[in-house]
């Protein structure tokens, strides 16, 4: 049982895995990150976590809520989706114990059914901790390898989107005709990112978008060292430029970053005329785990 507010609170994503020991007051008081990711781990989850208890100095006995794609098929116990007309209030009720150990728990992620489905698994916990600081209804934007959109109105997540936007800047600069482009050891020039921002508002499909960056190379009519930032400025681009055709658009969004990311999702914001703020992701996470351990377990 849950009590006092203290629990660890562990993002269990793919390849990164980030926990948190929280105290008595749901305050943060030491913090870890490894690369003992869902791949890097399958098949002893148990073993790890021990290990990473031992790690961040937590007690054996000391609750573990487990976010992430930790609750995945190919993680340590599959968790069903919840249905996306549950609140995030109501997510703290929803946490699955697991089955191998005691005081564990994992949170659930979110499936939108329908013409166009989506899913999340780990974002719900940062909607959830915004939500904690006191930010209500409106656009909330989470970049990274699978960048979201998401619009809560009266509590409840009624839209998203998901880009794959990290992953496919990944898989371009590994293997493909822009690769070389974008392994170019240059620092990103700002007039770049900003060049591909607008060929993302022209609107052209992305496929072709892209291809027009390594055509003006080719062809001579851009510097080679030019080109990884206007990749960059189209990816993010697309994002902002399919989110100002939505119905509903929205004219401000809070940016949920680390400080790796924010600074260019806020020039996208501000190209788009989309006013914008941003939040610290650690922070709303522990304030995730906060309402997770005074109204989690009581409900498990």
């Amino acid at each position: 049982m849950v009590s006092a507010m203290s629990l660890l609170g562990v993002d269990w994503g793919t390849t990164n895995r980030r926990a948190y020991l929280l105290d008595g007051q749901g305050a943060c008081v030491r913090q870890l990150e490894d690369e003992r990711g869902m791949l890097a781990e399958r098949g002893r989850f148990a073993w790890s976590l021990a290990a990473l208890r031992s790690a961040i100095g937590a007690g054996a006995d000391l609750p573990v809520v487990l976010s992430g794609m930790v609750g995945s098929a190919q993680g340590w116990q599959e968790v069903p989706y919840l249905a996306d007309s549950v609140s995030l209030d109501e997510l703290p009720h929803h946490l699955v114990p697991v089955r191998e150990m005691a005081g564990c728990f994992i949170v659930p992620g979110y499936a939108r059914r329908g013409a166009v489905s989506d899913v999340m698994r780990g974002e719900e916990t940062q909607m959830l901790g915004a939500r904690a600081l006191g930010h209500g209804d409106g656009w909330f934007l989470l970049p990274g390898t699978h960048s979201k959109w998401v619009r809560v109105q009266d509590g409840r997540m009624v839209h998203w989107s998901t880009y794959m936007t990290g992953e496919l800047y990944a898989m371009l600069a590994r293997d493909g005709t822009l690769s070389a482009l974008l392994q170019n050891a240059d620092p990103e020039d700002d007039a770049d990112f900003d060049a591909g921002l607008a060929l993302a508002e022209k609107g052209l499909p992305l496929s072709h978008a892209l291809f027009t960056v390594r055509a003006a190379v080719v062809s001579g009519a851009m510097e080679a060292r030019r080109g990884r930032g206007q990749v960059s400025g189209l990816l993010i681009g697309a994002e902002f430029a399919a989110a100002r055709a939505m119905n509903g658009a929205p004219k401000s969004v809070a940016i949920i970053a680390s400080s790796g990311l924010a600074p260019r999702y806020l020039r996208a914001a501000a190209h788009f005329g989309i006013a914008a703020s941003t939040l610290d992701p650690h922070k709303t996470y522990c304030a995730a785990m906060a309402r997770f351990a005074t109204e989690g377990a009581a409900h498990v």
